[in-house]
């Protein structure tokens, strides 16, 4: 789970896994596998590094097979 900010300024948790793309036009605009779309503060780059690091705590909470 990611914490993201709205437009408004409303934070908000979203699952990382659900994410299809992320585009800057020039708003973050995140699609997710639902087809939804989601409009945020933070900016493209953030938004990939912030799932990236969400994967690795994953990973890292998996004990090797």
């Amino acid at each position: 789970m990611i914490t993201l900010t709205r437009l408004n300024g409303q934070r908000f948790v979203l699952n990382a896994e659900l994410i299809r793309t992320v585009e800057s036009n020039p708003d973050t605009t995140i699609q997710l596998i639902n087809g939804d779309h989601i409009i945020v503060k933070e900016s493209m780059e953030k938004v990939v590094e912030t799932a990236i690091e969400y994967g690795r705590l994953l990973r890292r909470l998996v004990p090797p097979s």
